[in-house]
């Protein structure tokens, strides 16, 4: 079961001068549908308890990210401050231009900035 729908914000141009992440410059104009199923979710709270009262702060991370990380195996992360020593961290994949789904999600008191690919324009870097 579906339990909930973001669209990723990939529409957005990234430019990447790392080899290692040349994959992801076939980002899509539109937005892409991003699944959170059950199973999914579940999995979620068996590891971080603590995120269940943010599932909708989830899915609003893949819509309307701070930053948005590379991840393993062509996975993204989508990241949102949520105060000074909090990150919200919700990775997702990107199956096809009309499909993907979140692989899993946890706080953090820091992010990689080394992995950053794209950021809000009022992010610092």
């Amino acid at each position: 079961m579906i339990l909930g729908i973001a669209h990723s914000v990939n529409a957005v141009p990234i430019r990447l001068t790392d080899e290692r992440w040349e994959h992801i410059l076939d980002l899509h104009p539109e937005l892409v549908p991003i699944r959170l199923t059950d199973e999914r979710w579940e999995h979620i709270l068996d590891l971080h308890p603590e995120l269940a009262s943010l599932r909708e702060t989830l899915l609003d991370a893949v819509e309307n990210p701070d930053y948005i990380l590379a991840s393993r195996r062509g996975a993204l992360g989508a990241v949102v401050v949520l105060g000074r020593k909090a990150f919200l961290h919700v990775f997702y994949v990107e199956k096809s231009r009309h499909d993907g789904f979140i692989l899993s999600a946890y706080l953090e008191e820091k992010m990689d900035k080394t992995k950053i690919l794209w950021r809000k324009e009022n992010q610092e870097e």
